[in-house]
């Protein structure tokens, strides 16, 4: 199989994507500083250049899912997730979904409000997504039987459902819901604050994207995202601008990625 292309910068991001072709690139699997929740070694980032360079180098049809959350600030949410989501519906970008990623335990308990277990995961597109391999891994409680009964149309009324849709069965595994439930990673060893789990980068890599496809990664961290897309046969580009995480991610990527490609380091 041919070797992916693999590169990974050490500069901001803004000047790393101007640098990139117009709609080059197939996938974005990113998860940018939330707030100021974490110091990130006291970098910040300007998104909205960031956003238009985004749907610049994407292909039409290529899409973006973005990892985010909201700080809570003297007991109100930032609600800059939203704001960040809506603003790439202004460029021209289509929110395809909004998912969620649930975790299993949460990081700052709270006796005033729930406790908050998610992330938004929004699924944005340029134009229709180009590529769509949903994974079927939910077990289906009505599995082998033959589906039956009505749907309901726009104005509320029901409607029976067609002959050939009645002999249809349903099938063991059904796609996914849009809320995954992925625990946080435990034991963090990558010496980046914030670490989302693999299992994340490498579903939506395999969801949005195919084999030779070119994944970008603008806020690499720990280079999660290069790992999976590497293992699974993607091309990728990323930027981190702390030399301490830069650095760290090159050593990690080097020693979890099963198949070395053809690095071109600057």
């Amino acid at each position: 199989m041919k070797d992916n292309f693999f590169k990974l910068e050490n500069m901001d991001c803004l000047d790393g994507l101007k640098a990139l072709e117009d709609e080059s690139i197939d996938l974005i699997v990113t998860s940018p500083p939330y707030d100021n929740i974490r110091t990130y070694n006291g970098y910040s980032f300007d998104f909205k250049n960031i956003a238009i360079e985004i749907k610049r180098i994407l292909k039409v049809g290529g899409v973006l899912v973005w990892v985010v959350s909201d700080q809570t600030i003297n007991g109100s949410e930032s609600g800059t997730s939203f704001r960040q989501a809506l603003y790439f519906k202004e460029l021209g970008l289509n929110l395809h979904d909004t998912m969620i990623w649930q975790k299993d335990s949460c990081a700052f308990p709270d006796a005033t409000r729930y406790q908050q277990i998610f992330e938004y995961m929004f699924v944005l597109s340029k134009g229709k997504p180009k590529t769509i391999n949903l994974i079927a891994d939910r077990k289906n409680a009505w599995s082998n039987v033959k589906v039956h009964g009505t749907f309901r149309e726009a104005d509320g009324s029901l409607k029976g459902r067609s002959a050939q849709w009645k002999e249809s069965v349903v099938k063991e595994y059904g796609y996914r819901f849009n809320v995954w439930n992925i625990p946080t990673e435990k034991n963090n060893k990558t010496g980046h604050p914030a670490v989302f789990p693999a299992s994340i980068a490498k579903d939506h890599i395999l969801t949005w994207s195919n084999i030779g496809d070119t994944v970008c990664d603008p806020f690499s961290g720990s280079g999660t995202t290069a790992i999976e897309a590497l293992n699974l046969n993607r091309n990728f580009i990323g930027f981190e601008i702390s030399k301490e995480y830069y650095e760290k991610s090159l050593k990690r990527i080097e020693e979890e990625t099963r198949q070395m490609t053809l690095f071109d380091f600057m």
